[in-house]
């Protein structure tokens, strides 16, 4: 079977736990190897780089935001966000990064370290870290397990608005339903496999496709 990620499109993969979701993101992004078939990215074969191009492949075409936020504590807000930046040995597009900072509402707190800001707070310096380079493809795995409403809101919609504004191809990894309401189009997996694939326009929809799997 083949799918397709579109840039301008804001994904989900939803479905039970150990239905595949995050096997299927890490073969997507490179960090898994699949036994057989073809991955590909903004034109490049994922599936034939070695270690060298697949860490530049991450470096320069991916961006991930996980559950529990892989800040860096000894750093700073911001610098947490160019950080992938520096590890590429690319440019700092300071006005970029300060609009970043501004989108995220951390402006006043950009000086401040992980442990001096909220989850909400750190979730969102993750999701500035994984746009600073405006990679093509952003993988999100539970972006907001560990956060509130009000914060959870709060990313979902920088993810839209990054897909509006940057054109790019989000995948939201996900069990809850409301998350995915989010998305363009929801992929639902059941014992690894792919049970459904729908553009969706509610909550409600996204219920009811789990429950027929």
């Amino acid at each position: 079977m083949t799918i397709d990620f579109p840039s301008g499109e804001l994904t989900a993969i939803v479905g039970p736990s150990g239905s595949g979701k995050s096997t299927l993101m890490h073969l997507l992004a490179g960090l898994d190897k699949p036994t057989g078939g073809q991955a590909w990215i903004d034109g490049v074969e994922v599936t034939a780089l070695d270690d060298k191009g697949l860490t530049e492949l991450r470096r320069h075409k991916l961006g991930f935001i996980f559950q529990f936020f892989n800040l860096v504590p000894v750093l700073t807000a911001v610098e947490n966000v160019e950080l992938p930046l520096k590890i590429a040995g690319d440019p700092i597009d300071e006005e970029w990064r300060d609009r970043l900072l501004e989108t995220v509402g951390l402006t006043d707190r950009a000086d401040h370290r992980p442990a001096e800001l909220s989850g909400g707070q750190q979730q969102r310096v993750a999701v500035a870290r994984a746009l600073i380079s405006r990679p093509a493809v952003i993988f999100a795995d539970e972006p907001t397990g560990n956060l509130d409403s009000t914060s959870s809101t709060g990313v979902l919609e920088l993810l839209r608005s990054s897909v509006a504004e940057l054109d790019q191809t989000v995948i939201v990894v996900t069990h809850d339903p409301k998350v995915a309401s989010y998305a363009d189009r929801v992929v639902v997996l059941a014992d690894g496999r792919i049970a459904a694939d729908e553009k969706i326009s509610g909550e409600q929809q996204v219920i009811d496709l789990m429950r027929d799997v």
